[in-house]
């Protein structure tokens, strides 16, 4: 019988069989060589042309999967505040797609990287290899990802595994200083489609289930001066009332609830709450012919149903019935969008699924948690994609921005494995 009369069961068993022979070709990708490339290539702020020299790597890495990656460029009034430590020049993102007709799914991918702190024993620029482990700046967050996801596409078309998904590549240079600018312009072009899987999370058998959002916003207290006219109002006095509003609503806002499940350091507590917190109390003297004034920097911490709008205007009401010769500004330093229910989607359980079939974690083990930071991918949502998936390599008790910072070999490999059960065209995930 030809193979183009079978039947979608003898099809789907000729998946199957495609998925098992693939899974175990991961290593015999090259991934490893793949990897030391991409560590190599300085992706930290101060680097010069680092990101460019990062997306020609990429380019060349993935041209002959069938990705044309195509440049981004983040205007320049969407990341005007720029550290002295990040090299001029303009933020660039890579996007491309393969497309068969299916729906999407895109993946996103950091390219960037903090710069290497104290501590390092090896060199951060330099894959190493001891045992199972691999150092090398990068080889957590994102750069390890990366070689996850290559190895199996690779293995994929090397034994002719069908996908279900097109796949959108986003791989974006969010420098932090920059608010994660690239991610941001990339939602905001409607340049991302169907859902997003995101790859800079952890490996462990959880289900993302959301982030509470972020203001951070700063309250100015300054005396009125009119020409030839005595100073007003002490702004430090004055800073005592506005205080008080503020720690009342702090009790206010502390009182609240939300659906987002606590992280699971979180002990006694089951969901995460919203919050307010007073960062910074600063006064200065007015020196050198300046006037006094006082500053006041608070961080709120709000969820979707509070809306930043809603958060915004509670902060604006402590500007209030200012004290008689000062005034009252505020301005806004930080704003990231809470992420809601990103796993209440047609796919999470398949993610759940091929996450199990990938790492081995039992599917009774897997837990929804939230995230304490905010995240970027909240304008993701804005933007339409409202389904967020997440995955990665970093483990539970390794901490950021770590000196030595590994992977393994074993975890890049679980992580490869997950994303072809999770992309192969199969109705179902088999057993393994």
């Amino acid at each position: 019988m030809p193979w183009d009369d079978t039947t979608d069961i003898l099809t789907n068993d000729r998946s199957i069989d495609r998925l098992s022979l693939a899974a175990p070709l991961l290593g015999a990708t090259g991934w490893i060589d793949m990897l030391s490339r991409l560590v190599a290539v300085d992706t930290t702020p101060a680097a010069d042309r680092g990101c460019e020299l990062f997306c020609d790597t990429l380019r060349d890495l993935f041209a002959p999967l069938g990705f044309g990656l195509r440049r981004v460029e983040t205007p320049e009034a969407l990341c005007p505040q720029v550290s002295p430590a990040r090299a001029r020049g303009p933020v660039i993102s890579l996007l491309g797609a393969r497309r068969t007709g299916h729906p999407a799914c895109t993946i996103h991918l950091p390219m960037d990287t903090a710069a290497a702190g104290t501590g390092w024993t090896r060199e951060p620029l330099a894959l190493t290899r001891q045992g199972n482990r691999l150092y090398g700046l990068g080889t957590t967050r994102c750069k390890g990802a990366i070689a996850a996801l290559w190895a199996a596409l690779r293995a994929a078309d090397a034994v002719g595994l069908g996908l279900r998904h097109d796949l959108v590549l986003a791989f974006t240079a969010d420098h932090g200083e920059q608010r994660h600018a690239g991610l941001r312009h990339m939602a905001g072009q409607g340049l991302l489609e169907g859902h997003l899987l995101a790859l800079d999370g952890l490996a462990a058998p959880q289900i993302w289930a959301g982030a509470l959002g972020a203001l951070e916003y700063e309250i100015r207290i300054s005396p009125e001066q009119a020409p030839g006219q005595a100073l007003g109002g002490s702004p430090a006095e004055a800073g005592g009332p506005v205080l008080s509003r503020l720690m009342a609503l702090r009790e206010e806002v502390a009182a609240r609830r939300s659906a987002i499940p606590a992280p699971p350091e979180r002990e006694g507590e089951p969901l995460l709450r919203p919050s307010l917190r007073i960062v910074s109390v600063r006064a200065s003297e007015g020196r050198r012919g300046g006037l006094p004034s006082c500053t006041i920097t608070v961080l709120r911490r709000f969820t979707a149903e509070e809306g930043h709008h809603a958060a915004l205007a509670e902060l604006s009401a402590a500007l209030r019935d200012a004290p008689a010769g000062v005034t009252l500004t505020g301005r806004v330093l930080r704003h990231m969008e809470p992420v809601a229910e990103p796993d209440r989607g047609a796919h999470a359980g398949r993610w759940q699924q091929a996450l199990g079939w990938g790492f081995g974690f039992r599917q009774e083990a897997f837990r929804r948690w939230g995230s304490l930071a905010p995240s970027p991918l909240g304008f993701v949502q804005q933007a339409g994609l409202e389904e967020i998936l997440m995955g990665g390599l970093s483990r539970r008790g390794q901490l950021p921005r770590a000196p030595d910072e590994f992977t393994t070999i074993e975890d890049v490999e679980a992580l490869g494995r997950s994303l072809l059960a999770y992309l192969a065209d199969l109705p179902v995930i088999p057993r393994d």
